[in-house]
Order: C-alpha cells, then sequence, then structure tokens
C-alpha cells in the first residue's frame, strides 16, 4: 500500500515529536558555574559518593552462592558474555528499590540471569527450570 503525502506529513510529525528539544549547547567548564558542573557530571544512577546514613562495619565472611556468584559472573566475563561495566550498569538500571533493596551478590545474579536472556543464551522457561532444579537439589540435601 503505498503512502499518502498526508500519511507521510503524519508520520513526520509524530517522529519530530520524538526528537530531544532543541537547547542551547553549554560551554562546559568556562560558561557554567561550579555547582552546575558538578550536576551535569553526576550520572543519575550513581550513588557512590552520595550522602547516607551511617552503617556500623560488620566483618562478614562470603556465603557459598555468593562464591559462587562472584565466579559465575567472572566466567561469563571469561566468555565474553560481558564484561564489568555492563554489569554495573546493569545494576544500575534495577532501579532505586531493587538496587538498595537486593544483597550484593544477589543484583550481580540478578542482572546476571537478565543479560543471559537478553542475549538469547537462554529462555525464561530454561532459567525457572534450573531455579527448580537447583532449589530441588538443596532441599534434598538440607533434609
Amino acid at each position: 500500500m503505498a503512502t499518502t503525502s498526508t500519511q507521510y506529513d503524519q508520520l513526520q510529525r509524530q517522529a519530530s515529536n520524538l526528537s530531544p528539544a532543541d537547547r542551547l549547547p553549554l560551554d562546559s567548564p568556562y560558561e557554567i558555574s561550579n555547582e552546575l558542573y558538578d550536576a551535569l557530571r553526576k550520572v543519575l544512577h550513581d550513588v557512590g559518593g552520595q550522602p547516607d546514613t551511617p552503617v556500623p562495619f560488620t566483618e562478614k565472611g562470603e556465603e557459598d552462592w555468593e562464591m559462587n556468584t562472584y565466579l559465575t559472573c567472572e566466567c561469563l566475563g571469561w566468555r565474553g558474555v560481558w564484561n564489568s561495566e555492563e554489569r554495573r550498569r546493569r545494576e544500575n538500571d534495577l532501579g532505586a528499590t531493587q538496587y538498595f533493596g537486593l544483597p550484593y551478590y544477589a543484583r550481580w545474579i540478578t542482572v546476571a540471569a537478565k543479560a543471559l536472556v537478553d542475549r538469547g543464551l537462554i529462555t525464561t522457561d530454561e532459567l525457572g527450570q534450573k531455579i527448580d532444579e537447583v532449589r530441588t537439589r538443596l532441599e534434598r540435601k538440607r533434609s
């Protein structure tokens, strides 16, 4: 079906609404204040160095699942599935609720699973079956 001039104009208007708004480029850092420069260079997801409530340091060794998660993620990097920068970015993309709500290595394994599914290396069904298999194995081991 041929696109008419009217349909083309309508599509063009819709596409123009998707483009970023016109703005004046900033001549960073010469023409802006230190406060604005600081705000511009802070990544939205970056939580490093931001104020937080004091948390007491507790000495803790890694549990088996945490070490297994670390090793799995390192192997994914070694096999070229991802690198540490992508892992960190994917963690940031979890959003504040999951980022702050999950333990450190739980964030790692969550984003590892998502990366494998996103790349089509496993399906969500395969992932669910493997989780069930491991859960059953652990329950048998405990009893």
